[in-house]
C-alpha cells in the first residue's frame, strides 16, 4: 500500500513540476514535461521531500547534479544553468507544498 502510494505521490509530483516548470533557450520557454525531464527531476527530489529537507540549498545542489545532454549529446550542462530563477523558486514552492502534505 505504501508503495502504491509513493508512486501516485511521485506521478503527482513529476506532473506538477512538469507544468510549472521550463528551462528557458533563447527565450523559448520548454516545460520539463514536454522535454521528459518532469519524472527524473522528481525522482531525484523526491528523497528531500520523504527526509523533510526541502529547501533552496539543497534543490540546487540536486540540480547542479542532473545533467542535460544539448548539441545532440555533444556537450552537457547541469539542469540548474537551464532554469530561471523564477522556474527554480516555484520549484521549491512546489516540493515544500508536497513536504507539508505527507
Amino acid at each position: 500500500m505504501a508503495k502504491a502510494n509513493t508512486t501516485e505521490l511521485l506521478e503527482a509530483l513529476a506532473a506538477e513540476i512538469g507544468e510549472n516548470v521550463y528551462i528557458d533557450i533563447a527565450k523559448w520557454h520548454l516545460y520539463l514535461s514536454n522535454a521528459k525531464l518532469h519524472t527524473l527531476v522528481a525522482e531525484q527530489l523526491y528523497p528531500l521531500i520523504t527526509s523533510n529537507t526541502v529547501n533552496q540549498d539543497q534543490v540546487t545542489k540536486v540540480l547542479k547534479s542532473i545533467p542535460i545532454k544539448i548539441g545532440g549529446g555533444r556537450s552537457e550542462l547541469p539542469l540548474i544553468d537551464l532554469l530561471p530563477l523564477q522556474c527554480q523558486l516555484n520549484l521549491v514552492d512546489i516540493l515544500e507544498k508536497y513536504q507539508r502534505e505527507i
